[in-house]
């Protein structure tokens, strides 16, 4: 299977601990972030995805906002800059632990959080980049080379 992304949700991904708008979209989250560690690709997706669907039920989602839909350029283009390839709709990425730890690793410098400004978990966001990403819910691992 194939899990559907926004851009901007690239970046929110990185940091997620288990906290959201609702116990359906925590329960929701929790489940894409075991996919994303068992290494299920992404496509990315304008508007509403696959993290999004809990909160469309509800009165105005604020995933159709156009602040949400600015969050998701800047995501697209500072993602695009460090990964070195367009990031966009119909794009299918593999989220290896080699691009998750550059995602980190630039995301906890400040080089891919444009997106991030005025986002209310951008307080949360940051203590969990300071504190090395500790118990976040999507995790790769390397796998050993065999010889």
């Amino acid at each position: 299977m194939t899990i559907r992304l926004r851009a901007h949700h690239l970046l929110c991904l990185l940091t997620y601990v288990g906290k959201g708008y609702s116990p359906a979209f925590t329960v929701n989250y929790d489940a894409i972030a075991r996919r994303l560690s068992r290494g299920e690709d992404i496509l990315l997706v304008s508007g509403p995805d696959d993290i999004c669907a809990p909160l469309l039920d509800g009165p105005e989602p604020h995933c159709l906002n156009e602040s949400v839909v600015e969050r998701d350029r800047l995501a697209a283009r500072d993602a695009g800059d460090l990964l070195a390839r367009p990031i966009q709709p119909g794009l299918r990425l593999d989220l290896d632990a080699a691009v998750l730890a550059r995602l980190r690793q630039a995301f906890s410098v400040g080089g891919v959080r444009k997106a991030c400004h005025g986002c209310e978990w951008n307080e949360l966001c940051s203590a969990i980049a300071a504190g090395g990403f500790a118990e976040t819910k999507v995790q790769r691992s390397i796998a050993p080379r065999r010889p």
